[in-house]
């Protein structure tokens, strides 16, 4: 059985959860705040939203109920909250590799995916920062929010219980690796566009071709050809 959680305020939703799962059997428990204070990304990343305007969201799902590889988890769960935002807004939603989402060329959301040993059980615990109200993004030029990218206002309460209800139905039905990976690659965000990278520090046009089953992203590089990338080792500038 499910439940959702909130605090009027936390430091992090993915290091708060662990005490929220207070039983054995405790199963997509999720905790969300409309107030985070030190937000985490992907890779030592900070996520920083303005209080009031935007949701910060944690899922917690037990291991041991995941048939698929780690990759394959964090890339359907890329999917279905892409899936969730572009039913919501009836716009195209896309899928940064590995683990953002954009809507009209800015990101509006950012996963961060860890396994934690809590209680004796093992859990994926599903960090997602979700940029909502907010109007105003000085610092970050290549972020935005569901406001500013389609001049709609959305009730942050409603969304949640919508998204919490949406994920939890989702994930206790995960489709095959290969459904899973074309579906991840259908919504890849610049795929067969001429697109420019930061590689070693210099810059060069290249097309995104595939991300695989091994979490690596298959772009082909005007300079170097054919190439696969793990995160953090190509940068796309957009």
């Amino acid at each position: 059985m499910s439940q959702l959680f909130y605090l009027k305020e936390c430091s992090s939703t993915n290091d708060e959860i662990s005490k929220f799962l207070l039983y054995d059997d405790s199963d997509f428990i999720s905790l969300h705040t409309f107030n985070q204070t030190q937000g985490r990304g992907q890779y030592g990343n900070t996520w920083t939203a303005t209080a009031g305007k935007n949701l910060a969201y944690t899922l917690a799902i037990r291991t041991q109920n995941i048939l698929v590889s780690d990759f394959m988890f964090n890339y359907y769960t890329a999917v279905i909250i892409r899936d969730f935002l572009a039913n919501l807004t009836e716009n195209k939603v896309e899928i940064k590799w590995p683990n953002d989402i954009i809507l009209k060329n800015k990101k509006i959301v950012g996963i961060l995916i860890e396994k934690k040993k809590i209680n004796q059980n093992n859990y994926f615990i599903i960090g997602a920062g979700f940029n909502i109200l907010q109007e105003s993004f000085d610092e970050i030029s290549n972020a935005g929010s569901l406001l500013t990218q389609t001049g709609k206002y959305f009730d942050i309460n409603e969304f949640t219980i919508h998204l919490h209800d949406f994920l939890v139905e989702k994930l206790q039905n995960i489709p095959s690796e290969e459904e899973i990976s074309t579906l991840f690659n259908n919504h890849l965000f610049r795929k067969d566009a001429i697109s420019v990278f930061e590689l070693d520090k210099k810059r060069q046009n290249g097309i995104i071709k595939r991300a695989d089953e091994n979490g690596k992203l298959w772009i082909e590089l005007d300079e170097n050809g054919l190439q696969s990338f793990y995160h953090k080792e190509i940068k796309l500038l957009y």
